[in-house]
């Protein structure tokens, strides 16, 4: 069995991470999410590692969550739901709260939590191939953990359109709000990412590592107060999986047909 999450490790330290589920557009399950979070923790801990570069296999970034996983957590308990969403929510910080510089390399469709993946990175750079949708709602629920981290990069104003109307943004548009960086023909994606490797190359380690950590300490949220939020977002997202609603949107998006909340 192919692994979700590949790793490699260039002679200059930079670690290119890559999701590796092309056949479902690198989307989420509980699986690709504990080897996610396990191999953040390993380039963290890897003295050699200098930058890290996150990307996905195939044409996609990552279409966020899996619906079939999505579908079968529906089933689970409360209780369950939470477990799995407090997961996600692990991943997300880790990703936020790397020592090493990291580089998103949005290569292709980003959505849901492939959003906050994107949000959580330092400096990204996308394709003009690459599209944006937070999509939850269409599914009748809501990007409830990742919503401080793409919140962060795109300003409350900003999701107050895009949470809510699941608009689909292109590269430019991301770049517009503040989601990504740069955004560079397909062609030029490589060569872009490269550049921001080289800059960052040029950084004494422990100087890059404070600078973060300076930013860090900017944030109003303290530690206990950010972590009060991972447990509030996670409760929040576990309800929707299980109310009716969720699971009448998610149930009209595996059979192809409309919801029942939009009126014909």
């Amino acid at each position: 069995m192919a692994e979700t999450v590949l790793l490699k490790t260039d002679p200059r330290g930079v670690a290119t991470i890559t999701l590796n589920r092309p056949e479902k557009h690198n989307a989420f399950d509980d699986s690709l999410i504990g080897e996610l979070t396990a191999r953040l923790i390993q380039v963290n801990n890897d003295k050699q590692v200098r930058v890290v570069v996150l990307t996905g296999a195939g044409k996609s970034f990552s279409a966020g969550a899996d619906v079939n996983w999505m579908r079968a957590a529906a089933q689970y308990d409360e209780a369950r739901n939470i477990e799995d969403a407090l997961q996600l929510a692990e991943l997300m910080s880790t990703l936020d709260n790397l020592r090493k510089p990291t580089i998103a390399r949005v290569n292709g469709a980003t959505f849901g939590g492939g959003v906050g993946l994107v949000a959580c990175c330092d400096i990204a750079i996308a394709s003009t191939a690459a599209k944006f949708s937070l999509s939850e709602v269409r599914l009748g629920l809501v990007p409830s953990v990742i919503s401080p981290y793409v919140i962060a990069a795109i300003g409350a104003r900003n999701a107050r359109r895009y949470f809510l109307s699941a608009d689909v943004m292109d590269a430019q548009q991301a770049r517009e709000i503040g989601l990504v960086h740069e955004a560079v023909t397909a062609e030029q994606l490589d060569a872009a990412v490269e550049k921001e490797i080289g800059l960052l190359l040029k950084g004494g380690p422990r100087a890059l590592t404070a600078a973060k950590e300076l930013i860090a300490a900017q944030v109003i949220l303290s530690t206990s107060a950010r972590r009060n939020l991972h447990n509030k977002t996670a409760n929040i997202i576990a309800q929707l999986r299980v109310s009716k609603e969720g699971q009448e949107g998610l149930n009209a998006f595996l059979e192809k047909r409309s919801p029942n909340w939009i009126k014909k």
